[in-house]
Order: structure tokens, then C-alpha cells, then sequence
């Protein structure tokens, strides 16, 4: 077979699968849809959209506990107790949450001296000062799902229970900076007694 030949019987062969290629397509790219609120023959209502079962909640949208996912009473008012009982895998939870999301800005302390901070960005306030110390638990589970001053929301990377538990955590620092020396147990309350100078 000379070279023509076979080059001619190469492009008769690519042609012939060209032919082919149209008839054996299922077109699954081009499938039956409706245009949103077009009429369909299917259904005796000719409605194409379908309403929702009775009783049916999306994804993520019972929120019926309204301390729980939003740190506030059904009045509005800021939740005072954890929803939930604090424990130590709770504050180990709140900690760890507390370093991946809480640091940037406020440190692993809780000062507000964090790593952006001290690049320029807005200071905020630190958690150890009287005020903070002082307001309700759901406070800080509000400001985490809906942001305040120049801190925005944390809602969408941070889950109601991760609020709770960095909540937790945040008064575990609080407490560590401002615990009352009667607070402590009698040996270390006189260890530090001797430790003053």
C-alpha cells in the first residue's frame, strides 16, 4: 500500500467517525427542565414548581432554641447561663476555637494586642476589662454570630456550639487574669503570700 493509499484510508476512516458522532449522541447535556414558574402538562395543577412537604425545614433552619444559636432570650434579652454544661472538653474546644479564630486580633491572651493588631489594624477592646467581665454569657455568643464595631460576624465560620465553647473559654481566661486570691486553695494562696516581695 503506497503512502497516499494509506493516508486516504486514515482521513476515509477519521470521516467516517465524524458521520458517526451526531447519531450516537443522547444529548444528557440538553435533559428536560422547566423555566422557573412555567406551566407543565405532568401535574393536574399545571404547576412545574412543587411546593414543599407539610412539615418540611431546610437544612440547618430549625433554630428553635433561640440561646443556642443566637445568645439571646425569645425577648430579646442576653442569655446569662450556657445552654449546655461546661466542662473541660468544652473549654478544650473553646480554646482551640479560640486560637484558630480569636487570636488574630485579641491574642492568646485575650489583651487585643493580636498579630493584625500589630499591623495596623483596629484595637479591640481587651477581654479582661471590667465591662466585659461583667455582661452576660450571650454577649459574646452575639457578637460572634452577628459582629460589632469593627469586628464582622462570625456566623458562617464559626457554629452556635464553637460560640458557646469559645464563650466558655473567654471566661476562663478572664478568670485566670482576675481570680481572687481567696478564690485559690490555702497552699497556693501561701505560696504566693511568700512569693511578694
Amino acid at each position: 500500500m503506497s503512502r497516499a493509499m494509506a493516508r486516504a484510508a486514515r482521513l476515509a476512516a477519521v470521516a467516517a467517525a465524524l458521520a458517526c458522532a451526531p447519531g450516537c449522541r443522547q444529548d444528557m447535556h440538553d435533559t428536560p427542565r422547566y423555566e422557573p414558574l412555567e406551566q407543565s402538562d405532568f401535574w393536574g395543577d399545571l404547576q412545574s414548581a412543587r411546593h414543599l412537604v407539610e412539615g418540611t425545614v431546610p437544612r440547618g433552619g430549625l433554630q428553635e432554641d433561640a440561646v443556642y444559636f443566637t445568645g439571646r432570650t425569645p425577648d430579646g434579652q442576653l442569655a446569662t447561663a450556657f445552654p449546655m454544661q461546661v466542662d473541660r472538653v468544652l473549654l478544650e474546644r473553646g480554646r482551640q476555637r479560640f486560637n484558630i479564630y480569636c487570636t488574630p486580633c485579641h491574642d492568646q491572651a485575650g489583651t487585643g494586642q493580636g498579630m493584625i493588631v500589630r499591623r495596623g489594624y483596629r484595637v479591640p477592646p481587651s477581654l479582661h476589662i471590667d465591662r466585659l467581665r461583667q455582661v452576660p454569657d450571650g454577649y459574646f455568643v452575639d457578637v460572634i454570630t452577628r459582629g460589632f464595631g469593627s469586628m464582622p460576624d462570625y456566623s458562617a465560620q464559626v457554629p452556635p456550639a464553637d460560640r458557646w465553647a469559645i464563650t466558655a473559654y473567654i471566661r476562663a481566661l478572664q478568670l485566670s487574669q482576675n481570680a481572687p486570691l481567696s478564690d485559690l486553695p490555702e497552699e497556693e494562696r501561701r505560696r504566693l503570700m511568700e512569693a511578694a516581695p
